[in-house]
């Protein structure tokens, strides 16, 4: 039983070294010897815990997800109408780019990595479907569009509204100095309030 949490203790030790080098540095910037020194474990723990490379970024695929669907449906419960929710959303992604940009920059840099790792892109799929069910369940539950959203369907909707802040979120991360660019994610709640039955 001691082994057991011992063992469970360096694999999550190693695991959150890995979120925060990979956050704070980026994948292409860090060797698998940075994340051992960071969790003051010796090389061939992260293979004898994680199998290889791709073992370690899968788990933190996995502790990222559960971070942004955990906070998301937290602040999705905020507030009754739609329009609260939606509001509580966008100020979530304002904050976030203001006081975690390392958590944007890590899922858009493990994105990437998802493009040429089948295992990584089920998890990315997974993590923006969820992301995508969360929106459509709070915010777009029993609610009938109108306008030129009118005939789409919810789900479709709740992928415009998460791939619109993900985009802005995006440029945000790249163009620092543009100050309206985190401001830009009000447009979500105009195209949303104004689609409304």
């Amino acid at each position: 039983m001691k082994q057991d949490a011992e063992t469970k203790n360096q694999s999550e030790k190693i695991l959150l070294a890995a979120f925060h080098c990979i956050s704070s540095k980026g994948y292409a910037n860090v060797s698998l010897r940075d994340i051992a020194n960071e969790a003051g474990v010796v090389l061939s723990q992260l293979n004898y815990y994680f199998k290889n490379k791709e073992g370690l970024f899968t788990e933190v695929i996995k502790l990222m997800a559960q971070k942004y669907l955990r906070e998301v449906e937290q602040c999705l419960q905020k507030g009754d109408a739609p329009r609260d929710k939606i509001s509580s959303l966008i100020k979530y992604f304002r904050e976030m780019l203001k006081s975690n940009p390392a958590l944007f920059r890590m899922l858009y840099d493990l994105t990437g990595l998802a493009l040429w790792s089948s295992a990584l892109k089920d998890l990315l799929c997974s993590l923006f479907k969820g992301l995508s069910d969360l929106i459509e369940k709070h915010i777009l539950h029993d609610i009938l569009m109108r306008g030129n959203l009118e005939g789409y369907s919810p789900k479709s909707i709740a992928r415009m509204i998460l791939g619109a802040m993900l985009g802005t979120a995006i440029q945000v991360i790249l163009d620092s100095e543009e100050e309206n660019l985190p401001e830009a994610l009000n447009a979500v709640e105009i195209i949303f309030e104004e689609s409304l039955a």
